[in-house]
């Protein structure tokens, strides 16, 4: 018996090729902080509370924009095989950890573009490398806004200086606040710089060089205290491209929405041949959020604060199989 049912029209080996694709998805330290229940009529997305970052991300912001990551791949992987996803983001107080429902609301049309997407879905990686100082030309950076509208977001390039200053300040304070937390400090020793047989969080080999006094911009260390010098010549971008992503409102759906546009942000980087990483520390101190926000004019919700650029490659971080992912009566008795 096969453990991953039929659903919405598709045999199980498609079913789990659709949930492979979700669990794909980028999440805070690689905790993959979700779960998926199977039935015959549709697919649901579930928060995994057990995945819960409570230092990092008291208010589950994070675990939110995680699974929206996760929900864009569901849906993607969905059309790729026919299905036009209808989807459901409501909450419900008598399961609170339901993210989202997926159904069947169709026929898929053929897209290239959603195709692109699809395929960057194994190759999207998070470079925590230092890129390239090349700049990335305008088209790029317009298909990667136009990507977060077409989520009902909105992707705020940064192009002034002035403000790249301050944003640099920011980082700076978010990383010196959350490190000086010792509780923070051990919640990141237990995702990061893990040793080879982990199917979750971040391997040192994944983790990027150690942090260097001329870095103008703060990476977080996900190498455990295990990071290789990096080769010479090697310095950091200073200039780096980078975009924050926002939404026009506050609140668990705006999460969920945010996360969806930032997975097809990164997927169109990624097809565009680009590289990115997150400046996560900006947006989970909650005072240097707010700056953040007044810097923005105060109108935006700032979710999520992108380094995008051209970078060497990177290994693959682990992933669950698809068969932890599941709610146990997901399965076919």
């Amino acid at each position: 018996m096969n453990a991953v049912p039929e659903a919405l029209g598709l045999r199980p080996d498609q079913v789990e090729a659709v949930l492979a694709a979700a669990g794909a998805a980028p999440s805070v330290h690689n905790t993959q902080p979700w779960r998926f229940r199977v039935t015959s009529e549709g697919i649901e997305l579930h928060a995994d509370p057990t995945r819960r970052l409570p230092v990092v991300d008291p208010e589950e912001r994070e675990l939110h924009l995680s699974c929206g990551a996760a929900l864009f791949n569901l849906r993607v992987a969905l059309e790729s095989f026919g299905v036009r996803p209808l989807v459901s983001v409501v909450p419900d107080p008598a399961r609170p950890e339901l993210v989202a429902v997926v159904r069947r609301g169709g026929l898929a049309r053929p897209d290239q573009q959603r195709d692109a997407l699809v395929r960057a879905v194994p190759l999207r990686r998070t470079n925590r490398l230092p890129f390239r100082d090349e700049p990335v030309p305008a088209g790029h950076r317009q298909a990667l806004v136009r990507a977060a509208q077409a989520e009902r977001a909105w992707l705020h390039v940064v192009e002034d200086r002035t403000e790249r200053a301050r944003l640099r300040t920011m980082a700076a304070r978010g990383h010196e606040t959350l490190w000086a937390d010792p509780a923070y400090r051990a919640e990141l020793t237990r995702w990061t710089g893990g040793e080879s047989g982990r199917t979750d969080g971040v391997p040192a080999s994944a983790g990027g060089p150690r942090a260097e006094p001329q870095d103008e911009w703060v990476l977080r260390d996900f190498t455990g205290g295990h990071a290789r010098p990096r080769a010479a010549g090697k310095d950091f971008e200073a200039d780096p491209l980078l975009v924050v992503l926002c939404t026009f409102y506050e609140g668990r759906l705006a999460e969920v929405q945010a996360g969806q546009a930032m997975e097809r942000v990164l997927l169109t980087a990624t097809s565009l041949g680009l590289s990115a990483s997150f400046l996560s520390q900006v947006v989970e101190v909650r005072p240097v959020r707010e700056e953040l926000r007044r810097l923005l004019g105060g109108g935006l919700e700032p979710q999520m604060l992108l380094r995008i650029g051209f970078g060497s490659p990177v290994p693959a971080v682990p992933r669950r199989p698809v068969a932890d992912l599941l709610v146990q009566d997901s399965k076919v008795g």
